[in-house]
């Protein structure tokens, strides 16, 4: 007599007690290799899309989603669907993300947390893409050609969560695929970044219907639907395109990028060459006389209260003429109720009226973890991560972004690098601000991916406000970026020098900048209860 069989949830994975037949091994093994080649699959799947958003924008590479969503239903069980998602989030993350090692890599005592930082940060990522093929799994079992609209509400809803659970990480949202200032990305001025990502998702995942059961009839008039949908967004971003003018405001702004980098920026031998270089490029006198000079993020390596008491605030004032404003990135510390000192990353808005004066400041709100504050502050002091900060204790969050005034320019919304992943920042509190302000250190990141993903990230901002936006980073990428996503004056990776621009009008209010996200959960709930009301069909033909 055989012996019994121990019951698994797949049943091509069974193992019998004792001695195997050949068969049974046989079996064993076409399963083993079915689950090998599903994980090399779903890591293609999530590598091909991340290649198809900026720098690269390999657009086949959307042809991993209806892989993933294939895979999805060919998974035996719940847990085998988390771990297909969880292997393409990876694959997306560590393509997406792997710049984040280089920050390490400034510091050489530092290098060995590189690998680390390299493969944790996407392996945490993950876990959303594996929650919500899980959750597809469990809510798309027995459904038709309707289970389309599941994987993209589940998928999308997940992602819409991976930009705000534990502050959030939105870094490459699905929408985001598409090059701000192109056509397709035009559509989140309505519907937001997230929203486009749906219509991405939606669109582009009908081919994998072809994999299951339905009617093909049924199967191929989605599949046409899709390609409407994307072409929709093609053609709609193209009209919106075509009638924008963009209209000068008489204020011309100065951007600086001096090309510190982040290693010698910290060398107390080159402090002083570091201020005379950006005091320099702002009293350019081979431009027009801006009305507005902007530095970036943490321009200075010393804080601003040590800065204004020392030799740097004179020398700052020197490279003002009378009427200038100075929108510049500092540190600053002060006392806190108990005594001890507290750190903010700050925004100065430095006016010469005759003497230079502190017009308005702003502190960042949204700050990075393990960068600016460490959730485990005590135990993380001893891994050295600490010092990426350069200040003894964590950075304390300011209040939620509100527009500022600014001399000579008007009211701006101030964010600070990270700040600028994050739909919906942009306040109205006071009315309408007149452009946006982003001041920025990718210096950190070198000439790797990460600050041209960071600059397609933060121009959907513009595109959702319909504000135009002045971006400065010490080692780039700065730019002027109008209400329509486009980035028109730039400075390269590396180069030093100055932009003189004129400030562009915003648009009228978007869509997106009166209603937030809520058309995006309208559609996700709208496509959940649309899919989950049909069960699925025997007659597969």
């Amino acid at each position: 007599m055989r012996p019994a069989m121990n019951q698994t949830d797949d049943p091509t994975l069974q193992v019998p007690d004792g001695e195997a037949t050949p068969a049974e091994k046989r079996l064993r093994l076409t399963g083993r290799m079915r689950c090998i080649l599903g994980g090399i699959l779903a890591l293609a799947a999530g590598i091909a899309a991340a290649v198809a958003h900026p720098p690269w924008s390999i657009w086949a590479g959307l042809a991993g989603y209806p892989l993933l969503m294939v895979l999805s239903d060919r998974a035996a069980t719940l847990r085998n669907g988390f771990w297909i998602g969880w292997i393409a989030g990876f694959g997306y993350f560590i393509v997406s993300c792997w710049w984040v090692a280089e920050a390490f890599l400034v510091n050489p005592d530092q290098a060995w947390m590189a690998p680390l930082a390299g493969s944790l940060l996407p392996a945490g990522l993950a876990l959303f893409w594996g929650g919500a093929i899980a959750a597809y799994k469990k809510l798309a079992a027995g459904r038709g050609v309707e289970r389309v609209f599941v994987f993209t509400a589940l998928f999308c809803l997940f992602e819409w969560l991976r930009g705000h659970v534990l502050t959030g990480l939105p870094w490459n949202p699905v929408g985001a695929t598409w090059p701000a200032g192109s056509a397709p990305s035009q559509i989140a001025a309505y519907v937001g970044v997230y929203g486009l990502g749906v219509l991405t998702v939606l669109g582009i995942s009908m081919p994998a219907l072809l994999a299951g059961p339905g009617r093909w009839k049924v199967k191929a008039g989605y599949i046409v639907a899709g390609a409407v949908l994307i072409g929709t967004l093609f053609i709609g971003g193209t009209a919106r395109l075509s009638v924008a003018q963009v209209r000068l405001t008489p204020t011309t702004v100065r951007i600086v990028q001096p090309d510190v980098d982040q290693q010698s920026k910290w060398e107390p031998d080159q402090f002083e060459a570091v201020v005379r270089r950006y005091t320099n490029l702002s009293a350019n006198p081979s431009g027009p006389r801006p009305d507005v000079v902007i530095w970036p993020e943490g321009a200075l390596p010393i804080t601003a209260n040590d800065a204004f008491s020392s030799w740097v605030g004179p020398s700052i004032d020197r490279a003002l003429e009378p009427g200038q404003t100075l929108v510049a990135g500092f540190s600053r510390a002060e006392a806190g109720r108990d005594g001890e000192p507290r750190y903010f990353n700050s925004l100065f808005v430095l006016h010469d009226n005759g003497e230079l004066r502190i017009s308005a400041i702003y502190d960042k709100y949204r700050l990075v973890p393990f960068g600016e504050f460490l959730p485990l502050g005590g135990l993380m002091s001893v891994t050295g991560i600490r010092s990426l900060v350069h200040v003894p204790a964590d950075f304390s969050a300011g209040p939620r972004p509100r527009p500022i005034e600014i001399p000579g320019a008007p009211r701006a919304q101030p964010l600070i690098c990270y700040e600028s992943l994050y739909p919906g920042f942009t306040s109205t509190v006071g009315g309408r601000p007149g452009w946006i302000v982003n001041i920025s250190n990718d210096a950190w990141f070198g000439r790797t991916s990460g600050p041209r993903q960071h600059l397609n990230l933060a121009a959907y901002r513009a595109i959702e406000t319909g504000l135009p936006m002045v971006r400065a980073t010490p080692t780039g990428i700065s730019a002027l970026v109008d209400p329509w996503g486009r980035v028109g004056s730039h400075l390269e990776p590396g180069e030093s020098g100055v932009l003189d621009v004129r400030l562009p009008q915003p648009t009228a209010p978007t869509l997106y900048s009166k209603i937030g996200d809520s058309a995006f959960l309208i559609v996700v709930v709208f496509l959940l209860i649309s899919g989950l009301r049909f069960r699925t069909e025997t007659r597969i033909s």
